[in-house]
């Protein structure tokens, strides 16, 4: 990919953690009362609720692969301004839909857009930045994104959760943030500078090349894993708290700002634990945090045990989600970027498998048998970065396996190849 300039490059990267931020609030400050709209409005059980919001999610997590691979051959730019249009048109026909049909449509696309925004927005981060600012990078664009879903949803409030308003809010901030990168990224973004084997070939087959990589493939399966613990923890963890423990609600209120604000402060620290100790490390050690966190949950009687619990499971999640996004960076180069982010989305649907056999597990054994079932996806999570991280590189098609330069036999494959961080 032709280079940025240092200046260019900032500008991006400052656009794309306000827009992410900006784009949470609006997310935050609409989506939060889906399930409201859907009752109040529309009347649907709980069951349907829960089928037609997982919807939208699901089929985003099977698109935004090709998503990624897309925008490494056309340009993050274009895709880009394509997804947050569509996501703005959902949003605001979320906010104006008159029947089921028409809200389960605008939904998914809203979603879908979503997931495809998603990585091809870190694979552009990491264009746009040095490799050596690309941790502080994915933490700062983690925490606006954290602060934005805590403050989204008052804003919703204050506007009327059950007005069609605060959608097509978030709707206008969409077509904003697309009008935005279509001004200020460079439009030279979706040419290609190299002439390597990866660069020319199709989607489908660079996509096919990024999952054969061992190494992206197990990170896959340990973040799939990691998302199922922490991806949808208000889920389970309400659902438990609820119906086990006395003034339940109030103490998951507690619980959510616990883990908002730990967010917040933690954040930095986090940042300069990954740099000293390296993305790996820092991974596992988040790992055993989440582990510490859930069999906390499992022994916890009172609301202030389970707020220490929750500051170590936040401290571990504050760790895990740059550490892994770092990860992933390593072990891929300009050409094949965007589709190395892409797969590794597949990991999202730990979104859905979370909530799922926590709940199976919440009413076949109790909460101490989900929290138990959450603590051992946790250490399967951090033996599967650790088989990846010391899996070798994806052969070549000779057979002989790129070196920690990216050389084949002498030759420059992907000169700008990144080893695995050692």
């Amino acid at each position: 990919m032709r280079p940025f300039s240092d200046k260019t490059g900032q500008t991006i990267v400052l656009l794309l953690i306000a827009g992410s931020g900006m784009v949470a609030i609006a997310r935050g400050m609409s989506l939060t009362f889906l399930a409201i709209r859907l009752q109040g409005d529309f009347g649907l059980s709980p069951a349907w609720i829960g089928v037609l919001i997982g919807t939208g999610p699901l089929l985003g997590a099977a698109v935004s692969p090709f998503a990624g691979t897309i925008s490494d051959r056309i340009g993050r730019r274009v895709v880009l301004v394509t997804a947050l249009m569509f996501a703005g048109l959902g949003l605001v026909g979320l906010g104006l839909a008159q029947s089921v049909a028409a809200f389960a449509l605008a939904h998914i696309v809203s979603s879908v857009s979503a997931a495809v925004y998603e990585p091809v927005s870190r694979a552009l981060m990491s264009d746009a930045a040095p490799e050596k600012l690309r941790l502080k990078m994915f933490s700062w664009r983690y925490l606006v994104i954290n602060a934005g879903w805590a403050v989204g949803p008052m804003i919703g409030l204050a506007i009327g959760a059950n007005s069609p308003l605060p959608f097509v809010i978030a709707g206008i901030v969409h077509f904003v943030f697309a009008a935005a990168i279509f001004t200020i990224v460079p439009a030279a973004l979706a040419e290609r500078g190299g002439q390597g084997t990866v660069q020319q070939a199709p989607g489908l087959r660079r996509l096919g090349a990024a999952l054969r990589d061992r190494r992206l493939l197990f990170y896959v399966g340990g973040g799939t894993l990691l998302m199922a613990v922490y991806g949808q923890w208000s889920v389970t963890l309400s659902q438990y708290l609820t119906t086990n423990i006395a003034d339940g609600m109030k103490i998951f209120a507690w619980l959510v700002t616990t883990n908002a604000a730990v967010v917040v402060l933690a954040t930095a620290p986090a940042r300069m634990v990954i740099e000293r100790i390296g993305p790996l490390r820092a991974m596992v050690l988040g790992c055993l945090l989440f582990l510490g966190g859930e069999l906390g949950f499992a022994v916890s009687t009172d609301a202030t045990m389970l707020i220490g619990f929750m500051v170590l499971f936040t401290i571990g999640e504050v760790l895990v989600v740059p550490a892994e996004y770092v990860l992933v960076d390593k072990i891929s180069n300009d050409g094949n970027r965007g589709a190395y982010f892409g797969a590794h989305s597949l990991s999202s649907v730990g979104n859905f498998i979370g909530p799922l056999f926590g709940g199976l597990a919440l009413g076949a054994f109790g909460g101490q048998g989900m929290f138990m079932l959450f603590a051992m996806l946790a250490a399967g999570s951090a033996v599967l970065f650790a088989i990846g991280h010391a899996s070798p590189p994806p052969a070549a098609s000779d057979g002989e396996a790129v070196d920690a330069t990216g050389e084949i036999a002498g030759e420059a494959l992907h000169r700008s190849h990144r080893p695995a961080f050692a």
